[in-house]
């Protein structure tokens, strides 16, 4: 997100300035034009904050060349000149875009923050020691706007959330809350913990997928290759004698194969706009929406699925009940933070106005969300039941961390198994098949008349 800085002037006569946050200029000019509306002014100027790069002679002679966001030029030639530098040059850079930080180092900025916090560091401090650590130039630049907006004396939650795009909303959130809270060290903890497993799971389940599926796309092409390259070219031969008949399924190879010669073209431009458009589909919102409701429901994996966004649910919800007083936005970010936007939407839509509208407790709301086990919603009963939401939350989630983690190595060798079944039913068939070819005898007579 972009920050914007615009100025304005009212049916008064009265001035006023602000920033916006947005992905472009004409994102920024929209969200403006709202708040004209709304507050009846009229807008006068609109600067982006950009990267310039500057070059200075330090009173000792020596060189500096750096970096720094601004809104303008001169904003940042006047604060240099005021350091007692003298300015070379100060050029807006021409490539100023910035690439999202990798995630391993957004859970390392965390972890070693969360670390240097519970050795009692002042955050300032933290921050400044951080900055020279991570390898992610995109990260760098954040935690230095974060660093110089504390600084200026901007709120530790607008200062974070600013930067969403690029921590993540869940972590920029936390991380905002954290600065506000008694318990700075604790919320950093537990949120560096949060990045970790969830990292760690995701890790786990790519690496036991990619196995599997590169050996069904190798038995696949295999396959093909087979049914419409090596059967063609040993069967064939026979096809034109007339006193032969082919095999079932040698038939059904060639007609396959002939087939494939005539349509290739049409089936790999088909095969690619079906892929794309799935692609595309389900990268949208309502694509999204719909694979997350039935990804929970689909055999081995989807339990599993399902009960990893409920440990995540329930570990957000156990770390702001502590921090944060306000349990309907508790209830909306932990929805958030669980991954799974149906999941979301109906803590969102049912959960949160049932509580809000009709009063309904916490686990009534959530039972009508229709997307808690029974298990969850008998331990968050009974922690309100005994006044101890947070506690049930807490256990929840490691009850569930331990059973997903042993549920995966389930899951793998069962995915593994399927695997090897549909390998074996592979060959199988092109066994069959081999057998079928390798019966055919012409005679003599069919050698010497083909066709006739």
């Amino acid at each position: 997100m972009s920050e914007f800085r615009f100025v304005g002037v009212s049916s008064s006569g009265q001035s006023i300035q602000g920033t916006v946050y947005a992905p472009n200029k004409r994102s920024a000019q929209k969200k403006i034009g709202s708040l004209a509306e709304q507050h009846r002014f009229q807008l006068r100027e609109l600067e982006q904050r950009m990267i310039f790069q500057y070059k200075v002679r330090h009173p000792s002679g020596k060189v500096i060349k750096g970096e720094q966001k601004a809104y303008s030029r001169d904003e940042i030639q006047v604060a240099l000149e005021r350091m007692g530098m003298e300015v070379v040059s100060v050029q807006k850079k021409l490539l100023s875009f910035s690439t999202k930080p990798p995630t391993g180092d957004v859970i390392m900025f965390v972890r070693l923050a969360a670390n240097l916090l519970s050795e009692k560091m002042p955050f300032a401090e933290v921050l400044n020691l951080l900055v020279a650590d991570i390898s992610s130039s995109s990260l760098r630049q954040v935690i230095r706007d974060i660093n110089s907006d504390l600084k200026s004396g901007m709120e530790a939650k607008a200062a974070f959330m600013k930067h969403q795009d690029k921590l993540g909303k869940f972590t920029a959130y936390m991380l905002g809350v954290a600065s506000q809270s008694g318990n700075m060290a604790e919320i950093y903890e537990a949120t560096a913990r949060f990045l970790e497993r969830k990292d760690e799971f995701r890790k786990s389940v790519k690496s036991s997928l990619i196995m599997p599926a590169v050996t069904i796309l190798a038995t696949i092409a295999v396959f093909i290759w087979y049914v419409w390259y090596i059967v063609p070219q040993t069967a064939g031969l026979f096809k034109n004698f007339d006193s032969i008949e082919l095999p079932p399924l040698t038939t059904m190879s060639i007609a396959l194969s002939e087939w494939l010669d005539d349509n290739m073209l049409w089936l790999i431009l088909g095969t690619v706009l079906v892929i794309g458009g799935v692609v595309m589909f389900l990268r949208s919102p309502r694509g999204k929406f719909l694979a997350h409701q039935y990804m929970i429901r689909v055999p081995v994996i989807g339990g599993l699925l399902h009960k990893l966004n409920i440990e995540v649910f329930s570990r957000v919800f156990a770390i702001l009940y502590s921090g944060a007083g306000d349990n309907i936005e508790v209830i909306k970010v932990s929805a958030e933070a669980c991954g799974n936007s149906y999941m979301e939407h109906q803590i969102k839509t049912i959960t949160v106005p049932m509580m809000v509208a009709q009063g309904a407790e916490l686990v009534k709301a959530m039972e009508a969300s229709g997307v808690f086990t029974p298990m969850a919603l008998a331990r968050y009963r009974s922690g309100s039941e005994t006044g101890n939401v947070r506690k049930s939350a807490q256990q929840m989630a490691d009850y569930y961390e331990k059973e997903t983690t042993l549920k995966l190595e389930v899951a793998v060798q069962t995915i593994q198994t399927v695997v090897s079944l549909f390998i074996g039913l592979m060959v199988a068939f092109l066994t069959v098949l081999s057998a079928e070819t390798a019966l055919i005898r012409p005679s003599a007579n069919d050698f010497m008349n083909p066709g006739g």
